[in-house]
């Protein structure tokens, strides 16, 4: 079973092309005949920014040029989390036509779930950069600890992908329980609201792995080396996951084309 798996990571490996081509596919055919295409995500995302900017730095009494990078950061890299987990759900049921006719490693569809909400974090990453230009502030050397931290998040979103869609496609409860849990975590994993803010608890957001997560990245990005907690608990959450998406996958790899 794990040969078989490994084999098809290898075989996805090698048509890394063909995955990308499909994930471009997915973003012109959502908005094909649209004038700007996918950057009306950009737009929207800057709208919510800006209204919610000002509304939640009155409501905590935050200063403007600490909060709107803060949130800025916040609202796109959560959005890149929230669109894969809900993606990854249908990774395999959404593919259905393809994989009962065409012989095609599994991880492809995996892979182009995580490449097309990649190509969508891209286009959002201009926001950050207007904000950063706008409020005249600029990134410090300690944001290179990002680059690694963004790394793992693309291992660990493909053995999300993969885990995810299996177990969607054999449980066909479990979309609507994941939409759920990702509307829950927003307002818990401290994207709107400061870690600060929290005042002798912060502590306890390295027991959320979503905040784990984001804050690997976001600290980085905003300045701030995040607390060696925070990274044991992001490390521990992402080894938890690759492991146990490998055990599955390796398990279930045959029955995925009866299950869809």
């Amino acid at each position: 079973m794990f040969r078989s798996a490994w084999s098809d990571l290898t075989s996805a490996v090698q048509l890394a092309r063909l995955s990308w081509s499909l994930a471009l596919l997915d973003i012109t055919l959502r908005y094909r005949g649209s004038v700007i295409g996918p950057f009306w995500l950009t737009l929207s995302t800057g709208v919510m920014i800006g209204s919610m900017g000002f509304l939640y730095a009155e409501l905590f009494q935050m200063d403007m040029r600490t909060y709107f990078p803060f949130l800025a950061l916040s609202i796109v890299l959560w959005n890149y989390l929230s669109a894969l987990v809900s993606d990854s759900a249908n990774s395999f049921m959404g593919q259905e036509a393809l994989i009962r006719s065409v012989r095609m490693p599994f991880l492809v569809y995996s892979t182009r779930i995580v490449l097309r909400n990649l190509l969508v974090l891209l286009h959002n990453v201009v926001v950050v950069v207007v904000v950063y230009v706008v409020l005249r502030k600029s990134p410090s050397m300690v944001g290179f600890l990002a680059v690694p931290a963004f790394l793992l998040w693309q291992v660990v979103s493909l053995a999300v992908a993969t885990s995810l869609g299996a177990l969607c496609a054999r449980f066909r409860d479990i979309p609507p329980i994941v939409g759920s849990v990702m509307q829950i975590a927003f307002f818990v994993s401290g994207v709107i609201w400061q870690p600060s803010q929290l005042k002798g608890y912060e502590h306890l957001l390295a027991l959320n792995p979503f905040f784990s997560m984001l804050e690997i990245v976001r600290g980085p990005l905003l300045g701030e080396v995040p607390s060696w907690t925070i990274y044991i608990s992001a490390l521990s959450y992402s080894a938890i996951v690759i492991v146990l998406s490998t055990v599955l996958f390796a398990r279930v790899r045959g029955r995925i084309a009866y299950w869809v």
